[in-house]
């Protein structure tokens, strides 16, 4: 039988990108980091992330159905950590004079100094496990930077 400890350990020798997503409800901003982000197709062009389900972060993407994604770049170690919980009201006031601007398509925050941003409106859910997969049709996207990515890998982020 495989352990939730084995499982986790043997994963996060997998490197991967660091994100942030989130979310306008209503007054609130939310955000969370995800690490679990990948493109899905091209034609239409579509992405996918994994969220907990018993997470805010879930509620509220399952409320609000546009979204943003923000590709952190090396210097947003920080920013990362502050988003880590599941999802957190008023990720504007956490992004610690980090600037931000308003995603046209999405309404959503677009962290400055990230990688890239992807607009996104959710087309579909899939419970899986623990956790909810949402697939989304890309509305826009962004090229912010040029540098170096923050990726995350046995537990820890590196660039």
């Amino acid at each position: 039988m495989i352990t939730p400890q084995d499982f986790t350990a043997a994963l996060a020798s997998f490197a991967t990108g660091v994100t942030v997503v989130t979310v306008k409800e209503g007054r609130d901003d939310i955000g969370s980091t995800v690490t679990a982000f990948t493109s899905v197709s091209l034609d239409p062009p579509m992405v996918l992330i994994s969220v907990l389900a018993a997470s805010y972060m879930c509620e509220v993407l399952h409320r609000s159905p546009r979204w943003a994604v923000t590709v952190l770049s090396a210097g947003q170690r920080a920013l990362a950590g502050r988003f880590a919980a599941e999802g957190r009201p008023s990720a504007r006031l956490l992004l610690g004079g980090q600037d931000s601007h308003r995603g046209p398509r999405s309404e959503a925050l677009i962290i400055e100094g990230g990688l890239a941003a992807v607009e996104c409106e959710t087309r579909l859910r899939i419970p899986a496990g623990d956790h909810v997969l949402v697939v989304a049709e890309v509305l826009g996207v962004d090229y912010l930077e040029k540098a170096e990515p923050l990726i995350r890998v046995n537990r820890r982020y590196r660039s």
